[in-house]
């Protein structure tokens, strides 16, 4: 329910602010650095973003998780993840490179998991390289700051027709991967993504093949919860207001 009164909220604010816009995605599965936030079930997500001609941008962003589809009462509980974040992004001279830097904060409902997100890209063209950082990746469930980091390498090919090849290569690394891993629960691991990608009118449309079982440990696990296994995502999302 609170959820959908923030979304509901995200639309009204799009429709009162033109320099205000609203992403809007409906998804088979959450996937997030090729593990499941909503044990493969659908996920109904959306943005509300400010940018500003300075290059500045601030937007919030929702999504519908489930880290509990058992009935284990140690998992995280959470029906919805809020992120916040700002940043700055630009283009540099005639070469075309852009680049972006900013912060994201990561919050779950009643949970301890939350944290934040350092990050920085650059993009050429169909090609973008990012590196995320987090001093306390984890939050309040690990004892003591557990940094860790993610290396993405991202590809967005042109293809005729409205179409385009899509392809995805991630690395999940420092000290909270390597305690799972001491501990036998996780690992550092690579996650990759391949797929197409289809504009019809005012929606985008992608169909992916995700893939993070390089983390063994989440590969297929009970009920799907925070599972690593291979699966097909598909996605279709538009951007408000419509121009």
């Amino acid at each position: 329910m609170q959820l959908a009164a923030a979304t509901g909220l995200m639309a009204l604010s799009v429709a009162a602010n033109a320099g205000v816009t609203s992403t809007w995605t409906l998804a088979s599965d959450y996937d997030f650095r090729g593990i499941t936030q909503s044990a493969q079930d659908p996920a109904v997500q959306a943005s509300l973003d400010y940018s500003h001609d300075s290059g500045w941008y601030i937007g919030a962003w929702a999504s519908n998780v489930d880290f509990c589809a058992s009935a284990n009462p140690s998992c995280l509980d959470a029906d919805y993840e809020v992120d916040l974040y700002t940043g700055f992004s630009g283009t540099t001279g005639e070469d075309g490179l852009g680049w972006d830097v900013g912060l994201i904060y990561y919050t779950y409902e009643e949970s301890d998991y939350n944290y934040p997100e350092i990050y920085a890209s650059l993009s050429k063209q169909w090609f973008k390289a990012k590196v995320w950082y987090s001093n306390d990746f984890g939050g309040d469930t690990t004892a003591g700051d557990t940094p860790a980091y993610y290396l993405e390498a991202n590809a967005t090919v042109p293809l005729p027709a409205n179409f385009s090849a899509l392809a995805h290569v991630g690395y999940s690394g420092g000290d909270y991967w390597k305690d799972l891993d001491r501990a036998g629960t996780g690992r550092e691991y690579v996650d990759y993504a391949i797929g197409v990608g289809y504009v019809m009118g005012k929606f985008n449309f992608a169909l992916k093949w995700v893939d993070g079982s390089d983390l063994k440990e989440s590969d297929g696990t009970p009920n799907d919860a925070f599972s690593s296994e291979a699966r097909a995502v598909l996605t279709v999302g538009t951007t408000f207001p419509w121009r």
